[in-house]
């Protein structure tokens, strides 16, 4: 044990190493993005509520997209009923899009944010500018 000395010090240099990453994301993490629901479609809106709820939404919307998208493809089914027993368009441009027509205020800054590249705009991206 003539290297002791050595070795804590390697461990402490090797932790510190290992570690440095998650210390210096702690320190230069950014605030999450304000989401802008201020578009037309929603200001008119007398009951402003999207398929599911704003929590759920949050979470799951990827897969509530990617399920979407295998029912109307792969299934033909076009109707989607929510848990509230409302139905609604299958369509990401037909549906979601209508309301939130600001995709750069509200799609684009949470996916940014998250490093996120969805490619839902590889068949979706017709006329919507990013």
């Amino acid at each position: 044990m003539y290297n002791r000395g050595k070795i804590i010090i390697g461990l402490v240099i090797f932790g510190l190493i290992i570690t440095a990453p998650f210390l210096l994301n702690i320190v230069q993490a950014n605030e999450p993005p304000e989401i802008s629901l201020d578009t037309p479609v929603i200001n008119q809106l007398s009951e402003k509520e999207c398929v599911e709820s704003a929590d759920f939404m949050r979470s799951q919307h990827p897969q509530l997209l990617n399920d979407w998208r295998d029912q109307v493809v792969r299934e033909g089914k076009t109707v989607y009923v929510s848990s509230s027993g409302k139905e609604y368009e299958m369509s990401l441009d037909n549906s979601c899009l209508q309301c939130h027509s600001n995709r750069s205020e509200f799609c684009d800054a949470c996916h940014a944010y998250t490093s996120v590249d969805p490619y839902c705009w590889d068949c979706h991206g017709g006329g919507i500018a990013k």
